[in-house]
């Protein structure tokens, strides 16, 4: 039997892939506590490119509803908080010589019920990266069953472990989405 081309461990990475996208997307949405991966997504404008934020400073949370961005190059240090104030995150920079800070503010239900929605949004997406890799691993074994590399039985064997695998991780993303809709809800 010559499974050429298929390779469930593969198809698994992949799936696994969606699930790690989708963790750091939802690292980056904000709950009423303070996080250090908040500020992930954000890109300063240093030494005439895009840099993320961690290559230009260290943050840091020393008190559950504060963050505190040290800045390593002074002369970056308003790149940086011009950089904070552009990614809409609802936060005020407050700097301090290299020093940034951000008071994370109470959330309000309406803006938990958004924060909620898009949550979902990026669970969704997940999903179909999922069913994505999914079609692709059965349309691989359709094509090694139509070249008469695998047989019938095979190729059933094969789809249930794709699906197997599937279940299993959309089953993650629920998971961790139930997770995080915990998280900002709880007041």
């Amino acid at each position: 039997m010559a499974d050429a081309g298929y390779d469930l461990s593969e198809l698994k990475r992949r799936m696994q892939g969606a699930l790690a996208a989708l963790k750091q997307d939802l690292s980056g949405l904000r709950t009423g506590r303070a996080s250090a991966h908040l500020l992930d997504p954000i890109q300063v404008e240093a030494y005439g490119a895009q840099m993320p934020l961690n290559q230009v400073a260290t943050v840091s949370v020393p008190e559950a509803r504060l963050l505190s961005v040290q800045v390593w190059d002074r002369s970056m240090t308003q790149a940086v908080e011009k950089a904070i104030t552009a990614a809409n995150l609802g936060l005020n920079p407050q700097t301090e010589g290299q020093t940034i800070r951000l008071r994370i503010p109470e959330l309000n239900e309406e803006r938990r019920k958004e924060l909620v929605k898009l949550a979902h949004k990026y669970g969704e997406n997940a999903k179909v990266a999922v069913r994505h890799v999914r079609r692709d691993g059965l349309d691989t074994i359709k094509k090694l069953e139509k070249d008469h590399d695998i047989g019938q039985d095979d190729h059933e064997r094969m789809s249930g472990e794709i699906q197997k695998a599937t279940d299993q991780m959309i089953s993650e993303i629920d998971q961790t989405l139930g997770a995080k809709e915990k998280e900002i809800l709880t007041v």
